[in-house]
């Protein structure tokens, strides 16, 4: 697989069960502990696990600018081009409005920040599911969204969610939908008949459908979508029996996929090699004392990707250098491969976040989901819970330090490499600016980033400096 950058309670009506739930304090996950969004009830989807998607690329874009905080990441599995397209699109329309709004002036001194992540909603058969979550703190009321894109491999085309429910079932869906909505609390009852009938807004408020693991189809509608913003988010969820006749062709074949997975995803896609990874294993303890000797810690954040990560593990054995990477959790799903390749190759894995949010703005909660989920995830691929992490953009106080008992690590030397996509210069600021003990801050998403690293090998290696992990810094300076 290759990586890039780039309702708390249910009232039931009938058979059918609507929840309105008001969106709370960060983006998905933030999760809880079993993985829904803070006021959520639980994930209506089965667990997709990413590692098993062949040739699966997650395209990552953060900021380490604090004044300018931003992450987003979506995938972009082989053969469904038309769909990552559509992802693309949307994911770098948010991101211009982002930057070019929240970016000027005090931005992140305001509490903004843009968050993007992604969850695999079903990956089966001939069909793909995914949602964006999406937390924009420049935006008004609590700036949480959410929408889903489907594949229809059968067919070789990118289907909007309304394209689970067949055409000539859609007035009678639209109608259910109504008359579940019509008489809640902070509804607008009198233009849910405009919001359905235009197809702007109707595709706009319709965009957010996946199908529970029994079969049910659970529709989400944004703060505002149908009601007051005051009122928060609504949805409601259309069981097996009620749905399955309205459903289209594709839309059965996704409620199938959901509720038995097959064992693999074929969406017509050419054969996909498997990426190499590395097999360098450590020759044992790291015995470097770095108080007899020059030491400098190198550390990646973000990710892993590939085919980045994989090429620069190749370098770093050549000069059986040490790195600590800190590790993005959705990317340590996606990749586990590649994060056993770094511990076995004698490099330090550490947390990073599930899907980088700025720590400081969520509940205690929040914030121990983020990290131990990710570290859960890391244990998975190495057998070994991480002991350090890194705080998105260095974002750290004393709620944080709280939630943890990993212990936090910051940076001497920043190379500004998300900002800076050259090579020549990545090398030349970690060259001039790094000092005995220092910490550098790179990110191993980019491939610029990795094309710097012999460079830096090299120099520094001829000025005397030894290359090692954050911890055996710490420990032995």
């Amino acid at each position: 697989m290759r990586s890039r950058p780039l309702l708390p309670s249910l009232l039931l009506l009938g058979s059918l069960t609507l929840t309105a739930a008001c969106a709370h304090g960060t983006s998905e996950p933030p999760v809880t502990a079993s993985g829904a969004r803070p006021g959520s009830s639980p994930s209506p989807v089965r667990t997709v696990d990413p590692s098993k998607i062949k040739g699966l690329e997650i395209v990552n874009d953060t900021s380490e600018n604090s004044s300018c905080p931003f992450a987003a990441s979506y995938p972009d599995v082989p053969g469904a081009e038309a769909m990552t397209a559509v992802m693309k699109k949307d994911v770098e329309r948010r991101l211009a409005s982002f930057r070019s709004g929240a970016c000027t002036g005090s931005g992140g001194a305001d509490g903004r920040e843009l968050n993007i992540s992604h969850q695999f909603l079903v990956a089966s058969g001939d069909v793909l599911g995914v949602r964006l979550t999406t937390r924009d703190q420049s935006a008004a009321g609590d700036g949480l969204s959410a929408g889903t894109y489907w594949y229809d491999g059968k067919a070789g085309a990118y289907r909007t969610a309304l394209g689970l429910v067949a055409d000539g079932s859609r007035d009678a869906f639209l109608a259910t939908l109504k008359d579940q909505l019509k008489d809640r609390e902070g509804v607008d009852a009198a233009g849910l008949d405009d919001t359905f009938s235009d197809p702007g807004t109707r595709d706009t408020a319709l965009d957010d459908m996946a199908f529970t693991a029994d079969g049910g189809l659970r529709v989400h509608f944004d703060r505002g979508d149908v009601g007051v913003p005051a009122a928060g988010a609504f949805a409601v969820t259309l069981p097996k029996k009620t749905i399955t006749p309205w459903l289209s062709a594709f839309g059965k074949r996704a409620q199938q996929q959901t509720l038995s997975p097959s064992r693999s995803l074929d969406l017509g896609a050419p054969h996909v090699p498997a990426p190499a990874v590395p097999t360098h294993t450590a020759s044992g303890d790291d015995d470097t004392d770095c108080k007899k000797v020059k030491c400098i810690a190198l550390t990646f954040d973000d990710g892993p990707a590939a085919p980045e990560t994989a090429t620069l593990l190749t370098y770093l054995a050549q000069y059986k250098a040490r790195v600590t990477f800190f590790t993005v959790g959705q990317n340590v799903a996606a990749h586990p491969d590649l994060v056993r390749a770094e511990a076995k190759a004698g490099h330090e894995i550490g947390n990073h976040s599930w899907n980088h949010p700025d720590l400081t703005r969520l509940t205690p909660q929040q914030i121990a989901a983020q990290l131990n989920r990710t570290s859960a995830a890391i244990k998975a691929a190495t057998g070994k819970t991480p002991t350090v992490f890194r705080p998105p953009y260095g974002a750290i106080n004393r709620t944080v330090k709280a939630a943890t008992t990993l212990s936090p690590v910051l940076w001497d030397v920043d190379t500004e490499d998300w900002k800076y996509r050259f090579p020549a210069k990545v090398a030349q600021t970690v060259i001039d600016k790094t000092q005995r003990n220092d910490v550098v801050l790179m990110h191993d998403i980019h491939a610029t980033s990795v094309a710097a690293v012999p460079q830096i090998l090299r120099a520094l290696t001829a000025r005397g400096y030894h290359f090692v992990t954050v911890s055996h810094l710490r420990a032995t300076m």
